[in-house]
């Protein structure tokens, strides 16, 4: 299975355009979205073209394909204007002989983890800093921001296939792969 794994994209129709057309492009099977889809939030500038209902529309359309967690920034105003589920704070997924746990990192991250096995992955959102980080017992996987990416990064998202994570701009440029393998 191909799936494309995106965070962060705070109302931006923009960019909410950009990672669809990467998404077909990149003939995915699923797009996971580690929440804060449709609010800026009050520490962040505006994004570029700030179009929630866009943004909306463009998801919507998309439903069946979508697997969604919810980020600070979502609520449940959002999840009545939304057809997909998106209030879940975490998601499971199974890897080989590894559990990735999937969030937007606001309640888990590396300072408040959740129970991880020996070699597990912790994938979250939140931070707008792609990373790829081994620890002594598990791995720390970011994709980085769609619409507001921070400290110098890329827009972009990451791509699971065949146990490989590969982070790319919204161009499709490869940044950064880790095999898991």
């Amino acid at each position: 299975m191909k799936l494309m794994i995106a965070s962060d994209i705070h109302g931006s129709a923009e960019y909410c355009r950009k990672l669809l057309e990467a998404y077909d492009r990149e003939k995915a099977e699923r797009l996971l979205l580690l929440g804060d889809l449709l609010y800026h939030g009050p520490r962040n500038d505006l994004p570029k073209e700030y179009a929630p209902k866009e943004v909306i529309a463009m998801l919507n359309a998309r439903k069946e394909e979508l697997l969604c967690v919810r980020g600070n920034c979502d609520t449940e105003v959002d999840q009545m204007v939304l057809e997909f589920p998106i209030m879940a704070e975490y998601c499971i997924l199974f890897l080989g002989g590894r559990t990735v746990f999937a969030t937007h990192g606001h309640h888990f991250h590396e300072q408040n983890l959740p129970m991880l096995k020996q070699g597990d992955i912790l994938l979250h959102g939140h931070t707008h800093v792609p990373a790829c980080l081994e620890r002594e017992t598990y791995t720390y996987l970011n994709p980085g921001s769609v619409s507001i990416p921070k400290e110098g990064s890329w827009r972009g998202y990451m791509l699971l296939e065949q146990e490989t994570f590969w982070w790319k701009d919204l161009e499709g440029g490869i940044r950064q792969k880790y095999g898991v393998c």
